[in-house]
């Protein structure tokens, strides 16, 4: 991209806006802008987190960032669960919206929460209903190598991002997306695949065809974990930057 833009990156699901600081720097030494708000319940917010925590919650506070920014043209990023968020966000706010990217995303239709986009998301709160906490979900556990934590291995990389996890309300995974607005259909979407350490058990939903005269999909390939933005950031940076 030639002309300055203005990127949101927005985490998925346990993790908060520092997971995106060695992502940030490369786009913004292009002279670009860059905001990586931690949604409500996560980093220096995680004293909100609470039963009532829930997807609009989370799209509440991506559309206040933008509307109080007075933010255009947005490259709107969602990792993840946060693929169900910047869907939501782009269905408010699709005016807003230059760009979607879903990174390694759940990519949902309207009506749909993220169990119904992915089914495993059943489990875990399942298992928390078993806690004494039965509305917060705790951070996935740490797999043997190459799956690691949210795919990273290095052992230091693995020390810090257990530094940044937090729970999860269950509401975040049950409460449904709206997208009802027409006007979101015609925002360009980008996907970003990492491949080659997917979980068994965990399926990826074929890309959405594109709507009647809309434009198809872009879909990318990293050959990494789950969290490219720690694993990969370079690769991950050239492709947003080369997104005009």
């Amino acid at each position: 991209m030639s002309r300055s833009t203005t990127y949101v990156l927005v985490h998925g699901a346990w993790h908060d806006g520092r997971c995106w600081h060695r992502v940030a720097p490369l786009l913004t030494a292009h002279g670009h802008r860059v905001l990586t708000p931690s949604l409500t319940g996560h980093g220096d917010r995680a004293g909100l987190l609470g039963p009532e925590v829930g997807l609009t919650t989370h799209v509440d506070d991506v559309v206040g960032l933008i509307d109080e920014q007075n933010l255009e043209d947005v490259v709107l990023v969602g990792h993840s669960y946060a693929g169900m968020v910047v869907s939501g966000v782009a269905d408010r706010v699709p005016e807003r919206v230059a760009r979607l990217v879903f990174l390694d995303a759940m990519v949902p239709v309207h009506g749909e929460s993220a169990v119904d986009v992915m089914p495993f998301s059943q489990a875990l709160i399942d298992a928390a209903a078993a806690g004494p906490h039965p509305w917060r979900i705790p951070p996935l556990p740490e797999l043997p190598a190459p799956r690691g934590l949210f795919g990273v291995t290095d052992p230091e990389d693995v020390a810090w991002l257990r530094t940044t996890l937090g729970d999860e309300s269950v509401r975040c995974f049950q409460e449904p997306v709206r997208l009802d607005n027409p006007a979101q259909e015609s925002i360009p979407r980008v996907h970003i695949h990492c491949v080659g350490q997917e979980p068994a058990g965990v399926t990826r939903r074929p890309v959405p065809a594109p709507r009647p005269g809309g434009v198809p999909a872009r879909v990318h390939e990293l050959r990494t974990g789950h969290d490219a933005m720690l694993t990969e950031p370079a690769a991950l940076a050239a492709l947003l930057l080369d997104l005009g």
